[in-house]
């Protein structure tokens, strides 16, 4: 079987996602923002045939939603709900769902690439996790073989500029490797630094 990439998406509505960004920029210009970079980076991994593509979505009853079915045809990728839980709790659960080698990504990361998945994947061939460190202190790729066998997320400071080092110490005796550092948009610099880049390739699609 391929390995397996997990995207965790939220549904790109007004309040529902960006909402450190959107109290700088407001909640629709976050929303779009979201919207745009979410569907740019599933169509951008979603081609490779070196892994299998899964949308982890939250709230969970949005998975029946037509934005996502019709997004998830688009990109042949798997939709599933986040379930319930802390963050950790969620990111737990989806990785315990795979076997063999998997990685869980945000759907924020306007940089992420083809090239950058790969590289984890490769370098989580010879370790047992790796880690795509973000610029502010967090991760943006998390990727295990064996997450059953531990408690990976307890005791972690989330959004915080601890939340890697904090994730790290569950790993003690463990062999750890890092992808590339990478960054996401939390605030309105963020958002003027990276706009452009995320939003040349795919722009937002119109319903019909």
């Amino acid at each position: 079987m391929k390995p397996a990439l997990i995207v965790m998406a939220k549904t790109p509505k007004p309040g529902g996602a960006k909402r450190r960004l959107a109290g700088e920029i407001g909640d629709v210009a976050a929303s779009h923002f979201y919207r745009t970079c979410l569907e740019t980076t599933l169509r951008r991994l979603s081609p490779d045939p070196r892994w299998r593509l899964t949308i982890a979505v939250t709230p969970d009853a949005d998975c029946r939603e037509a934005y996502w079915r019709r997004l998830a045809s688009e990109c042949r990728a798997s939709l599933v709900p986040q379930g319930t839980g802390d963050l950790g709790a969620r990111m737990h659960r989806l990785l315990m769902a795979e076997e063999g080698q998997t990685l869980l990504i945000g759907s924020d990361i306007p940089g992420v690439t083809p090239a950058h998945i790969a590289q984890a994947f490769q370098k989580l061939g010879r370790a047992d996790a790796v880690f795509g460190p973000a610029e502010d202190g967090g991760f943006w790729l998390v990727g295990m073989k064996r997450p059953k066998r531990m408690r990976p997320f307890e005791r972690v400071r989330w959004s915080s500029r601890y939340t890697l080092s904090d994730t790290l110490e569950n790993f003690r005796g463990t062999q750890v490797a890092f992808a590339s550092l990478l960054g996401d948009v939390d605030t309105k610099a963020d958002y003027r630094s990276r706009r452009e880049g995320a939003e040349r390739l795919v722009p937002p699609r119109r319903h019909r």
